[in-house]
Formats: structure tokens, C-alpha cells, sequence
């Protein structure tokens, strides 16, 4: 049984897979992270810890306390020149980042052709994978809700906004909102570009804030829930 941690930006995401199914997943907070132990104190005891971090040394700390509390071993993924069948093509491949390195691994083993790994939460990463499992380069986006507000804390009137999003939007809260998403569904179709000519390519969306964005992708997507636990889960069976 294995514990997988995915630790964000703001958020810790964790897993409890038995080998053949996820039995529990959550989230938590990087606020509360002093809860970490008393979650993990009350499930089965697992036979390792496998986790990847973009937080900071404070988050990373609380993550290994609370794992040294089960008394159990603990590994970190960290990104690679090649691992689990895909290469990373970075120019400097300890620099990217570990949660979107984890997400292509996990996006590799569910699927073989040419696509694009889109990981939406606190910042959006739009991902290249191609059907070699070649990483061939993505991008780096601010969040939906960091685009909102951003809005609200640099300009004297426009609100933190509660809109809807609309082809054509006709109010305020509308406008930010539709043009958070829409920018981003702009910067996902034009990767998108790149594997477009091949039959069957598709895009993998995970993330906490996938789900606004998925109405208004013009490409062909496919969710899947924490494909960064999956990758992680993939880096235990074969990658450790």
C-alpha cells in the first residue's frame, strides 16, 4: 500500500492506492498543514511514502514530519533527463518543475499518443508530451483565479469577480472572468497545434481548477483526477 503526496502551490493533495485502486484521496490546505499527521495517523498504515513538492521549505518540512511520524521511508521525485518512459527535454531538466514532471508520468502510462498534459490550479502548465514520451516544451500561465485577482489588487475599480463566462459578456464580473478563461483555453488550443495533425491526440486536464475551464476548450480533452498522484504512483512501481 502506498501513500502518494502532491504538494502545490496551496494546496496538499494526497493518495491511499492499495495497489489496485485509490482507496482515499483529499486535500489540504497549505494553511493547515499542521493537521498533515492526524490525517495520516487515522489510515491503514502504508509501506511507503513517495511525494513531490513545488512548495516551499516550511511545506516540505511539514510533509517529512508528519511522514517520520509513521515511521516510514519517504521519497522525493525530482525531475530527470529520462524516468518512467519519458525523456525530459528541459535544458536544464532538474529545473522543471516536479509536480508537472510527475503529471507527464502519470499522463504517459494512461496514454501513448502525441498530447498535451494541462495541470490547472494556482498556476496553469500546458505540457507537450509526444507519442515517444518526449516532454518537448509547455508553458507557464498564472491560475484562473490568480488572473482574477491579480485584477482586483492592481486596478482601482474592478471587483474580485463572481461572473459567469460568455462568448460575448455584458457586465464587469463577466468580462474578468470569461477572460481568465478564455486567455487560458486561447494558450491551451495554441499548443494544442502542435500535436494537432496526428489522429487521436488529445489533451489531459487535471487540476483543482480544471473544471470551469473544461466547458471552454475547443480541442479534444479527456479529465482525469490528480494525474500527479498517478504519476507519483507510476515513480514507485518502476521509477524509484
Amino acid at each position: 500500500m502506498l501513500l502518494c503526496i502532491d504538494c502545490g502551490n496551496s494546496r496538499l493533495k494526497w493518495g491511499l492506492h492499495d495497489g489496485q485502486r485509490w482507496l482515499k484521496q483529499a486535500a489540504l490546505p497549505l494553511a493547515e498543514l499542521d493537521r498533515l499527521k492526524q490525517e495520516f495517523s487515522a489510515l491503514p498504515l502504508p509501506s511507503a511514502v513517495f511525494a513531490c513538492s513545488v512548495a516551499g521549505e516550511q511545506a516540505h518540512t511539514a510533509v517529512e514530519r508528519s511522514v517520520a511520524a509513521l515511521g516510514l521511508p519517504l521519497t522525493w521525485l525530482v525531475s530527470k533527463p529520462a524516468q518512467c518512459g519519458v525523456t525530459n527535454s528541459y535544458t536544464n531538466p532538474a529545473q522543471l518543475g516536479a509536480d508537472r514532471w510527475a503529471a507527464m508520468i502519470g499522463a504517459r502510462q494512461l496514454f501513448q499518443g502525441d498530447c498535451l498534459v494541462v495541470n490547472a490550479g494556482t498556476a496553469t502548465t500546458i505540457d507537450v508530451l509526444d507519442r515517444n514520451g518526449v516532454f518537448q516544451g509547455g508553458l507557464i500561465l498564472p491560475g484562473i483565479d490568480l488572473m482574477r485577482g491579480s485584477l482586483a489588487s492592481n486596478t482601482a475599480q474592478l471587483p474580485l469577480a463572481e461572473g459567469a463566462c460568455h462568448p460575448l459578456p455584458r457586465n464587469t464580473a463577466d468580462a474578468i472572468v470569461s477572460g481568465a478563461l478564455l486567455a487560458t483555453a486561447g494558450a491551451i488550443a495554441r499548443m494544442f497545434a502542435h500535436v494537432a495533425a496526428t489522429p487521436g491526440a488529445i489533451c489531459l486536464v487535471t487540476g483543482g481548477a480544471a473544471a470551469p475551464l473544461l466547458p471552454v476548450l475547443e480541442v479534444p480533452w479527456r479529465a482525469v483526477d490528480h494525474l500527479v498522484l498517478e504519476g507519483l504512483r507510476q515513480f514507485a512501481s518502476e521509477g524509484a
